[in-house]
């Protein structure tokens, strides 16, 4: 076989998975449910942030928290301070790739 397979977890408990963790590329599932989220951070690559379901509640350096629904990509460049929460009552779904992989 000369495909990797690689399967996401389904349901709406808390998570965060690294699917593909390389040195080509990180490729992240993320489920958060209502007041959950990330810590506040700095990119460390190009990030592409896509919503697969709820919706997303973002700020972004100094910018106010934008929201973003289901089928949108971001594309956020690295160094950029991040705030990514699930403020809403629907579970958020994210696939989130690192491109390129971030150095050690």
């Amino acid at each position: 076989m000369v495909e990797q397979v690689f399967e996401l977890s389904r349901g709406d408990e808390k998570a965060v998975e690294r699917i593909v963790f390389d040195e080509n590329v990180h490729y992240l599932h993320m489920v958060f449910n209502k007041g959950e989220g990330l810590p506040e951070h700095y990119s460390n690559s190009n990030v592409y942030m896509t919503v697969i379901r709820g919706k997303l509640s973002i700020g972004l350096n100094e910018q106010e928290m934008h929201i973003y629904t289901a089928n949108t990509l971001l594309k956020i460049p690295e160094g950029t301070k991040m705030n990514v929460r699930c403020e809403h009552e629907e579970t958020l779904e994210l696939i989130v790739v690192k491109a390129p992989a971030p150095k050690a």
